[in-house]
């Protein structure tokens, strides 16, 4: 328990129903569809959809997600693929003869086909009970009407409005300026798209003049889209990945995205005693660190949307040798150069309802405003997803037309002894693998509960050297310093997190401090 004289938050407790998220609107909403008699796939996708005009800087129906979804009465855990494609002529070859070496990070060439908004509307007609007309009104209503600026999301508004150009400056910039706390933010034309997908599904989105304000925008940028491209977008149901840590089971969203990493992490954190150390000294840090090194390198060789070599990442045998090679003492060379910067640009949504249906959604537009870029009429700002293809010919993860690229957004649940106990997500891109074994150890080897685990400093040693939160002490950064790694406090925070524990009769929802959002039941 925690200590009610220092500033903390409490786990929220409910039975019927929970919702915990990122921005207070988007909570409610998902209460909201619960208590009208919706499921927890209804409220999840409501309270994800408004949370692209609550955080559009973190993620709209430009973007893709992944789902983990925990039917009524089962404890057999489904996974849907909502990311999209690159454009039918993508081609990494074409990049390589401009001279190119990355895929850009911002502009027309990263931009992949939205796949959110096909698998919201699949996954509501295969398991909502409720039609798109309420499950969207939420969303249409905000857009509509306005949504205050919250403090943490015009933190970050001011943060990333750099990268914004074009329509997309029109759209998502208040009289050219970047909006501050408590000012009203509207999207007048994305409610429009809302009403559509509510009226058509997913035709009100890939065809008709919706797709042609798309293809249209983005063919004047130079982009090789086309019309054909959209109608083909489709979803894809798959299983989990599995992983054992210490008798609890970890289900990740399988490859295209980045869960093995996660497992793999935690099968190299298996070979030390973790629950010996401080959980905020230098020795857990230097220990995580050294683990997410290897498990990153891995993850670069390997993670595609086909990844042949799967059992080796997750096999014993892998973690073993990889724990063997970690010095207690001193920090190694990155295993190999990392590809991308830590992204905080991501939302995640838990919601489980009073028959313990339970939805593990993560839903993004990958960088801050993705591409920087925004369709002409209805102002929806494109993902730059494509940034996650590498150009090195050969690699299963190269850019080619059709293909998706590797994600960092994973969903995720816990469970034991073959039951589900937790749907729990951590945002952070390329932290979201580091932050899911921080989490999972702080509760396992630490014994935290779920609001705790997410409360804690955390670090993460990336492309920017160990970033390391003001939650920890000088004093463990100056001997993280000394082991030879490259502290230095990060600009903001690492991440956010939300999960809810289902327990005999009760849920325990907890929501990050980190952002604006909370966990509401009823």
């Amino acid at each position: 328990m925690r200590d009610f004289q220092v500033p903390g938050r409490s786990a929220t407790y409910a039975s019927n129903g929970m919702c915990a998220t990122s921005h207070p609107l988007a909570a409610k909403a998902a209460i909201d569809i619960l208590q009208a008699g919706g499921n927890a796939v209804d409220a999840a996708i409501a309270g994800a959809v408004l949370l692209g005009i609550c955080e559009p800087q973190m993620t709209g129906i430009g973007g893709d997600c992944f789902i983990l979804v925990k039917p009524a009465g089962s404890e057999e855990v489904i996974a849907l693929n909502g990311s999209g494609r690159a454009p039918a002529a993508a081609s990494a070859e074409g990049l390589r003869a401009r001279g190119l070496t990355a895929v850009p990070a911002r502009g027309v060439e990263p931009i992949t086909i939205p796949g959110a908004v096909d698998a919201f509307c699949t996954l509501s007609a295969d398991y909502g009970v409720m039609g798109l007309d309420q499950v969207l009104a939420p969303a249409i209503h905000y857009a509509e009407e306005g949504v205050p600026v919250a403090p943490r999301v015009a933190f970050d508004w001011a943060d990333d409005s750099s990268a914004l150009t074009g329509e997309a400056r029109r759209f998502l910039l208040l009289d050219g300026k970047v909006p501050m706390p408590g000012q009203m933010f509207r999207a007048p034309g994305q409610a429009e798209v809302f009403r559509r997908i509510a009226a058509k599904g997913r035709a009100g989105f890939y065809e008709g003049e919706v797709a042609e304000d798309m293809v249209k925008s983005l063919q004047a940028l130079g982009g090789a889209h086309t019309l054909d491209d959209f109608a083909a977008t489709r979803c894809t149901y798959g299983k989990p990945v599995v992983g054992d840590y210490k008798g609890h089971d970890l289900q990740e969203h399988p490859p295209n995205g980045q869960g093995a990493t996660a497992i793999l992490l935690l099968n190299i954190l298996k070979h030390f005693d973790l629950g010996s150390m401080d959980p905020y000294g230098t020795q857990r840090a230097h220990i995580e660190a050294e683990a997410s090194k290897l498990a990153y390198d891995a993850r670069n060789r390997f993670i595609a949307e086909s990844t042949p070599r799967l059992e080796h990442m997750l096999s014993r045998e892998t973690a073993a040798d990889l724990a063997a090679l970690i010095d207690p003492k001193r920090a190694i060379k990155a295993a190999a150069p990392l590809t991308e910067t830590v992204h905080r640009e991501t939302i995640y949504i838990t919601v489980v309802d009073r028959d313990r249906m339970a939805v593990s959604l993560i839903y993004s537009i990958y960088l801050g405003f993705g591409s920087g870029l925004a369709s002409s009429k209805f102002g929806i700002n494109f993902q730059n997803r494509g940034a996650g293809f590498t150009l090195a010919q050969g690699h299963p993860n190269e850019m080619a037309g059709g293909k998706r690229p590797m994600h960092t957004i994973i969903p995720a649940m816990l469970g034991r002894g073959g039951k589900v106990t937790m749907p729990f997500g951590v945002m952070g891109g390329a932290y979201q693998p580091c932050g899911h074994a921080r989490f999972v150890t702080n509760m396992v080897d630490f014994g935290m509960d779920g609001q705790t685990a997410v409360d804690g400093p955390r670090c993460f040693s990336g492309t920017e050297g160990m970033l390391v939160e003001r939650g920890y002490s000088e004093k463990v950064r100056a001997e993280l310093s000394d082991m030879g790694h490259d502290v230095s406090i990060p600009a903001e925070p690492l991440g956010g997190a939300q999960n809810i524990l289902m327990t005999d009769g009760i849920l325990i929802g907890a929501s990050d401090p980190r952002k604006d959002g909370c966990a509401l039941g009823y």
